[in-house]
């Protein structure tokens, strides 16, 4: 990969990271926010379960965006885990943290 295309993608990651980071920090301060004496529990579980998901979430692209992160500090970002390859730039354009090349992606649907 390119160095100038590695520090874009760097950049990128950063930014999504910082991103996501914020919305995991906010949600942490909305979560606090369920008054557990609200007269409808079920509506406040079913809050708090749409909230944990959402969470769940936000925690895995953190850990895929760490994952390329580390990638690109090993020189090994763009390559595909199946198969080797290097990973098509416009697939990573699209998806920064594509683990897989598109063939490879598309056989495991």
């Amino acid at each position: 990969m390119a160095e100038a295309t590695a520090a874009d993608q760097r950049a990128v990651l950063t930014a999504e990271r910082e991103r996501v980071t914020n919305e995991l920090v906010a949600m942490g301060v909305d979560r606090a926010s369920y008054d557990d004496g609200f007269a409808d529990s079920g509506q406040v579980t079913a809050e708090r379960g749409e909230v944990d998901a959402l969470v769940g979430s936000l925690r895995d692209t953190l850990s895929d965006i760490d994952e390329a992160l580390s990638k690109l500090d090993k020189g090994t970002y763009g390559i595909c885990e199946e198969c080797g390859r290097p990973i098509g730039e416009a697939r990573l354009e699209a998806m920064p943290t594509a683990r897989l090349c598109i063939a490879d992606a598309s056989a495991r649907r």
